[in-house]
């Protein structure tokens, strides 16, 4: 019985990628834009879980299991006015009264939510009744602006606190923090959800912006990328690491089965994503030839496929990793899987934790028979690697500098859970602190003396 997974898109960025998330889904298993099915293979030629992410009407039109939330209404009008507003339940849309966002501030987004939690909570509620197994939520979002992150936090919490046995993943954009931004309170946005990504979830899946900008100039021959190239990233790591779940296979056919192996230590619960090839539309500009376990493998290593910016120059060196997984669309024999993961031990292209045995899984999923079979072999990655602390230290760095000068604070105190006191900044800042102090502690190799580990 496939155990069905509710996705919730949350502000511009949230929605923006769960649009592509859906339509490669669609196109992966088949379905029309209007939920229609095509029909072109049987369960036994093709046999797929669409049940994980889509239920089934009674005029046998598939929708997704998803709710699009937003405090603004252009993105989601966009939705609605596009190729695929017939595929969606137009009860699960949800764009606030006023229609006036969040104004890139945390506090904004995180009270108008609250203020009506209930209207959203029953959303959840009617498409969690609706599901026979569920396993999880997973949250598409952003971290810097006001909507994707003050609104992402209180539902988190709200979702942790009454589905507290369900699993809670994230998919979050964290901003480019190697040059300047738009949203002057950034560092206050990211800060305050960190500590409900650390508090409040299982597993988040880190799309670092600075990565995926340059992945696109330098993989894409894009210039200046815009939303939708980082967007088409972002929705194919979606639909590469949950190919496992909707092709049933030997491995990794649930979320819990996925992730809990990638997090040996709970609150280190952050992973990055890497995806090869990076340009799948033209192989002629990836510069990707070969296409055994092998070189996927190595590619999926290497920092320019990698969609974290920690994990590159001075902080490589240093970091380790402690877990992998690697993901592989197509046809390879499990003994090529086997002799490329002792040729990359012996080559010791992956450094490990010294305080537990090397975490290097690999999982070959299938190849959606509706879209033609590329030339070469794909692959996607998530990996718990303690380089991540780096951002970590950096947000830190640029909160500092900010509430030093007390500067934009007027913008919180407006709200009530800042108008006696700052308290929620400090504490925020001290979750932080200790999750990046935990990941640097398991690159020493007595961590699991010193934790009991």
């Amino acid at each position: 019985m496939p155990r069905e997974i509710i996705t919730i898109q949350i502000g511009q960025c949230g929605n923006q990628i769960g649009a592509e998330f859906w339509n490669q889904l669609c196109l992966e298993h088949g379905i029309r834009g209007d939920g229609s099915y095509e029909g072109r293979f049987s369960a036994i030629e093709f046999p797929d879980r669409k049940d994980v992410f889509f239920y089934q009407t009674d005029d046998e039109h598939y929708v997704p299991r998803a709710l699009l939330l937003d405090l603004e209404p252009r993105v989601i009008n966009s939705i609605q006015t596009s190729s695929q507003r017939s595929l969606y339940n137009y009860e699960n849309f949800y764009v606030s009264n006023h229609g006036g966002g969040a104004g890139n501030n945390w506090a904004n987004g995180y009270t108008q939510t609250k203020n009506v939690e209930e209207e959203l909570m029953e959303m959840v509620d009617r498409e969690a009744d609706g599901s026979d197994s569920l396993e999880g939520f997973v949250i598409c979002h952003s971290i810097a602006g006001g909507t994707g992150s003050g609104m992402g936090s209180y539902m988190l919490e709200a979702l942790s606190d009454r589905y507290g046995k369900k699993l809670l993943q994230t998919y979050s954009v964290f901003p480019n923090q190697n040059e300047s931004s738009d949203v002057v309170v950034q560092p206050y946005n990211s800060l305050l959800t960190l500590k409900r990504l650390t508090t409040n979830t299982d597993c988040v899946v880190v799309l670092d912006n600075a990565a995926l900008n340059r992945i696109a100039m330098d993989h894409m021959s894009v210039s200046s990328p815009t939303f939708s190239h980082t967007n088409s990233l972002v929705s194919k790591v979606m639909a590469t690491s949950t190919s496992t779940l909707r092709y049933p296979g030997y491995m990794n056919n649930d979320l819990v089965g996925l992730i809990s192996s990638l997090i040996p230590v709970p609150s280190c619960h952050f992973l990055m994503a890497g995806l090869t090839p990076l340009n799948t539309s033209s192989l002629s500009m990836t510069g990707v030839r070969s296409s055994s376990a092998l070189d996927v493998m190595r590619r999926l290593l290497q920092a320019k496929n990698v969609m974290a910016s920690t994990y590159s120059g001075t902080f490589t060196g240093q970091s380790k990793f402690m877990s992998i997984l690697n993901i592989i669309q197509g046809s390879v024999h499990p003994a090529q899987v086997h002799k490329s993961l002792q040729r990359i031990r012996e080559r010791e292209l992956a450094n490990f934790i010294d305080w537990a045995p090397a975490n290097y899984q690999v999982a070959v999923s299938k190849h959606s028979p509706y879209i033609s079979k590329p030339e070469v072999l794909q692959g996607a990655m998530l990996a718990n690697n303690t380089s991540i602390r780096h951002w970590f230290s950096r947000c830190l760095a640029q909160y500092d500098k900010l509430i030093r000068r007390k500067a934009f604070l007027d913008q919180y105190e407006r709200f009530d859970l800042f108008s006696n006191s700052m308290d929620e900044f400090a504490e925020c800042r001290a979750t932080v602190d200790a999750l990046s102090d935990e990941y640097e502690a398991c690159e020493s190799a007595q961590y699991a003396v010193s934790t009991n580990v």
